[in-house]
């Protein structure tokens, strides 16, 4: 007679195998690259990894400083030291097998950094025809237009000041009616 399965304990983990074990590589192996001797890699940076279900194959994205006139170079240097990084991680991250490496450039970072420079860029904006029904553009006022001698600008100021004396006024006159505080008024 057999015995009856059991359930599997509910994980403890708030993200899934995959994700925990992309992170993972991502650290050893980006650890790894600052540990390799080598020139073309110093400007790498490992962004992502994409790991199969059954972790045999495992896509590491990079970026680099150099950007795409670099890339050769760097994916040269990459799959020569293919063997040390899987080593590396075989030593480091507890599972049954080791994927095999496949280096790309992050193109998602490119295309990111293209649409940036696409949006900054002056040339890609249409000339936009001015219009003094546009409520979108606020009306442009010409030097000319401006005189610093309007006389409307003098009675306001001449109004505010006015009605600052008036509060002065008001509050000189509580005190006054009030005395001080210790005493009280009769």
């Amino acid at each position: 007679m057999s015995r009856p399965r059991r359930s599997p304990a509910p994980s403890t983990h708030r993200y899934p195998r995959t994700a925990r074990l992309n992170e993972s590589l991502r650290e050893v192996i980006a650890e790894e690259l600052t540990r390799i001797d080598d020139e073309r890699l110093d400007l790498v940076t490992i962004t992502a990894i994409d790991v199969d279900a059954e972790m045999n194959r495992a896509i590491v994205f990079f970026d680099s400083l150099r950007g795409e006139e670099g890339d050769p170079e760097i994916l040269e240097a990459l799959n020569g030291h293919r063997v040390r990084i899987q080593g590396s991680i075989a030593r480091q991250v507890r599972s049954k097998k080791t994927p095999i490496l496949q280096f790309r450039p992050d193109e998602v970072i490119r295309s990111a950094e293209h649409i940036e420079r696409v949006l900054l860029s002056t040339e890609t904006l249409p000339e936009r025809p001015v219009s003094d029904d546009d409520p979108y553009v606020s009306p442009r006022v010409r030097d000319d237009d401006q005189d610093d001698d309007d006389p409307d600008d003098d009675d306001q100021d001449d109004d505010d000041q006015d009605d600052q004396d008036d509060d002065d006024q008001d509050d000189q006159d509580d005190d006054d009616a009030g005395g001080s505080d210790d005493e009280p008024h009769r």
